[in-house]
C-alpha cells in the first residue's frame, strides 16, 4: 500500500501545534464521518478492553468512526471492535509497524482503514512522539471516549488537551482503586460516565444524526469472524486475538464443533 501526503483536516489547523504535513494509507473518506477518539491505558484489564471492544462496535455500527493510536491494550481493543471504520494516527513512519504484536489488524487498516502519521519514512516509535501524536488523535474527534487511565499517564495528557479544546469526555466506570484518573474525572464534572451502553448509543445517534446500522459493513469485514470461517482450533484462534476470544464466545459468535471453530 502507497505512503500518500495527506492534506491537512481543517479540523487540526486549529489545534496548538498543528502538524506541518501528514501522511497516509488506506481510505480517507473516514475523514469525513463523525469520530471519536477513544484513548486508554496500554495495560488495560479484561474488563476495559471487552468494554472497548463492545462500545467501538455499537458506535461504528451508527456510523461513527473510531480514532486511536495502534497502541497495546485500549488502542488495538477500540480499533478491533470498530473494524474498518477506525483510523489510527501512529507514533511512528508508515513504513514501520508497530507494535509487531499488532502487525495483522494494522495491516488490515492499511488496505480498508486509514492510517496516518506525521512521518513518512523511517521513524521508529519514541515515547515523546507517543505524547505528541495523542494532540491529533484528540483534534480530529468530535468527542473522547477514556477507557482507563491512571495518573501521569499519557491518557492523563490526553485528557488535558481535550479539555483545553472543550470536547466531551465519555469514561468507563471503575470500580473503587480502579482506574484512579477516570474515576477522579467522574467525581470533578470532567467527563461523563458510560452507565449504559444502549441509552449510551442511542444518545449520540441522536445528537450527531447518524442513521442506524449505517456502517453494518463492518460486522461482515470483521478480522475475527474472518478468521472463524477458515475453521481454525481454538488455541489458534486465542494466539491469533488473545483475551478478545472470550468476548466474541460470550456474544455467541463461534461455536467449536470436533476441536475446530465455526462462525456462527
Amino acid at each position: 500500500m502507497k505512503i500518500l501526503p495527506l492534506k491537512i483536516p481543517e479540523s487540526l489547523k486549529k489545534i496548538k501545534s498543528p502538524p506541518k504535513e501528514l501522511f497516509y494509507q488506506g481510505n480517507t473518506s473516514l475523514l469525513e464521518k463523525p469520530k471519536v477518539a477513544i484513548v486508554g491505558t496500554r495495560k488495560a484489564s479484561q474488563y476495559t478492553k471487552q468494554s472497548i471492544l463492545s462500545i467501538s462496535r455499537e458506535l461504528s455500527k451508527i456510523g461513527i468512526v473510531v480514532v486511536s493510536g495502534g497502541a497495546l491494550g485500549t488502542d488495538i481493543s477500540a480499533h478491533r471492535g470498530a473494524f474498518p471504520n477506525t483510523i489510527s494516527i501512529m507514533a511512528n513512519s508508515l513504513d514501520i509497524i508497530y507494535p509487531k504484536t499488532n502487525s495483522d489488524l494494522i495491516k488490515q487498516m492499511a488496505e480498508q482503514s486509514l492510517l496516518i502519521s506525521e512521518s513518512e519514512f523511517g521513524v521508529p516509535a519514541h515515547p515523546k512522539r507517543f505524547i505528541h501524536r495523542n494532540r491529533l488523535i484528540i483534534g480530529i474527534s468530535d468527542f473522547v471516549i477514556i477507557g482507563e487511565a491512571d495518573s501521569r499517564s499519557g491518557t492523563s495528557q490526553s485528557m488535558r488537551i481535550a479539555r483545553e479544546m472543550e470536547k466531551e469526555i465519555f469514561v468507563l466506570l471503575h470500580r473503587m482503586g480502579e482506574s484512579v484518573e477516570t474515576n477522579l474525572y467522574l467525581k470533578t464534572g470532567w467527563a461523563k460516565g458510560i452507565f449504559n451502553l444502549d441509552s449510551f448509543i442511542d444518545d449520540i445517534r441522536n445528537r450527531y444524526g447518524v442513521k442506524e446500522d449505517l456502517f453494518s459493513i463492518a460486522d461482515k469485514e470483521d478480522p475475527f469472524l474472518a478468521f472463524c470461517k477458515t475453521n481454525p482450533t481454538y488455541e489458534e484462534l486465542f494466539n491469533k486475538f488473545g483475551d478478545e476470544v472470550f468476548e466474541y464466545e460470550l456474544d455467541g459468535k463461534f461455536e467449536v464443533i470436533g476441536g475446530r471453530v465455526y462462525a456462527v
